[in-house]
């Protein structure tokens, strides 16, 4: 499984949906917040068990980066 789940619209990554945070799958309630970089999307999510995380998309290495807020 990938480490984070995204809904592809009309590029990668549009949404995520679910991502793998210390082994376990968690569930996007909803987006706080996103932006753009030259090379990187990022968006604030925050779960359904209400923890806040930033998820990173490099798109030159296409890797995500996970950090909990």
């Amino acid at each position: 499984m990938d480490l984070v789940e995204c809904h592809s619209g009309f590029a990668y990554p549009d949404k995520p949906r679910a991502f793998i945070w210390e082994e376990q799958r968690l569930l996007v309630a909803d987006i706080l917040a996103e932006g753009r970089t030259p090379h990187m999307r990022w968006f604030r999510v925050i779960t359904e068990d209400r923890q806040v995380f930033e998820l990173s998309y490099s798109e030159d290495t296409d890797d995500w980066q996970i950090q909990h807020i």
